[in-house]
């Protein structure tokens, strides 16, 4: 590594990222030193890293370079790898911006789930084409202490199982993963949400995400989280041919989650840019003792 690395906080709907720019991907970020720049007392601190790599630079963007210049490279706060990350998309597109690397309007970033589209408001809100949701059959529940409830299975490039609960404090403390089963069902493990109504197309969400345990918001959550309501509610946009929107309160925020009869899904909120600074080599050597 260099002996100066650069880096910047931001966070989307309080769900907050360590940002690591790197065009040319030449820095070995290894689990290990991702964990350690995550840690929230020992370093940097975050739900998980954001690295910033030209997609032509990195083995597994290559392929989507011709749509995407930039890929995100997104980490989870323990150093693993994941597909997507919503809110960590805008974060990445805000910081796009910040650097001057893309002004106002619309852009593609590659992701591991593959390339979205983004736009950047006006007023400041980022948009995130989120894909189309997948509904594996089969029947889920989750369990937190005594209680249990039957959840949604919903895909959208990483796993979820949504269940509905009458207060959102019945999800407990979320520090361990909430087990569910069958174990067939998730085989890598689930990002598991607890919903609440909050009037009509209202609702209200607590999460514990893979790798990260409970954070402030998860925006491909909101998005499951949107499409297993309008299910439940009896709304299906490729059925009707009319877009269901759902405003999704997050303990970190609001996002408004929209559903078009093509099955695309976007996400609508806020993202931060907090400070910027440089890692110490030193202390990351340290760190990784």
């Amino acid at each position: 590594m260099s002996t100066r690395i650069a880096f910047l906080k931001g966070h989307g709907t309080e769900n907050d990222f360590v940002i690591v720019p790197d065009p040319d991907n030449a820095l070995d970020l290894s689990p290990a030193a991702v964990a350690a720049l995550c840690d929230r007392r020992a370093g940097i601190g975050g739900d998980g890293l954001l690295h910033v790599v030209r997609s032509a630079a990195h083995p597994e963007a290559r392929a989507m370079a011709a749509e995407a210049e930039w890929f995100m490279d997104y980490r989870n706060g323990d150093g693993s790898i994941a597909e997507m990350c919503g809110n960590g998309v805008r974060v990445f597109a805000r910081y796009l911006q910040h650097a001057g690397l893309v002004t106002e309007g619309d852009l593609a970033i590659a992701t591991r789930g593959g390339v979205k589209s983004v736009h950047i408001d006006k007023d400041g809100d980022i948009t995130v084409g989120m894909g189309r949701a997948a509904l594996p059959a089969g029947d889920v529940t989750v369990s937190v202490g005594e209680r249990s409830w039957p959840a949604r299975n919903v895909n959208m490039g990483n796993p979820h199982a949504v269940a509905f609960v009458d207060d959102l404090a019945h999800a407990g403390d979320l520090y361990a993963p909430p087990p569910f089963s069958p174990a067939s069902a998730y085989p890598d493990g689930v990002n598991v949400e607890f919903v609440v109504d909050r009037g009509p197309r209202h609702v209200a969400l607590r999460v514990h995400e893979r790798g990260s345990g409970e954070t402030r918001s998860c925006g491909t959550g909101a998005c499951a989280v949107a499409v297993a309501a309008a299910r439940r509610d009896g709304a299906d946009p490729a059925a009707t041919g009319t877009a269901v929107t759902y405003t999704v309160d997050v303990p970190g925020g609001r996002l408004v989650i929209t559903e078009r009869p093509d099955g695309e899904i976007e996400m609508t909120g806020p993202a931060v840019i907090v400070a910027e600074g440089e890692i110490d080599e030193e202390w990351l050597e340290n760190a990784l003792r």
